[in-house]
């Protein structure tokens, strides 16, 4: 056991994971997982095996080293095949100024998390997001990085 809280957050740290029926190399591959620091949340430990659960509510069990404490979240996964947008904002508030709109599915990583809002950055933006619209960390964290 790690010690650390469960249910917690943390990220795929390969391009390549195997997610398992269950914990030990024994057990059958359920899927893959073939992007980079995804988020996942951590929502059991067993030795050196992770439960996972993604943003789809898939759960399976991972090796330990093929995670990291790096904080990063999806914008609303749950909006997939809409056209809605999430607004990014200059500063945190929801009056503040919009600097672009990201769909969903954009990975980002998480700065900070304060007040609702979370400070978020990718290849080519940064801004703040109302932090009900991230996957990848709890509704009224705070996060200091």
């Amino acid at each position: 056991m790690s010690g650390l809280p469960v249910p917690r957050f943390v990220s795929l740290k390969s391009d390549r994971v195997n997610v398992r029926n269950g914990p030990s190399r024994k057990h059958d591959i359920g899927w893959t997982f073939v992007r980079t620091r995804l988020p996942v949340e951590v929502v059991q430990e067993y030795e050196d095996w992770r439960r996972i659960r993604d943003w789809e509510g898939k759960e399976g069990w991972v090796f330990k080293t093929l995670l990291t404490g790096y904080r990063s979240a999806l914008v609303t996964p749950w909006l997939v095949n809409t056209v809605e947008t999430t607004p990014l904002r200059k500063r945190p508030g929801p009056n503040e100024e919009i600097v672009a709109f990201l769909e969903p599915l954009v990975l980002a990583g998480v700065v900070e998390c304060t007040d609702g809002y979370c400070r978020i950055s990718g290849k080519e933006f940064e801004g703040w997001v109302d932090q009900s619209r991230l996957f990848g960390v709890y509704k009224n964290e705070t996060i200091n990085n």
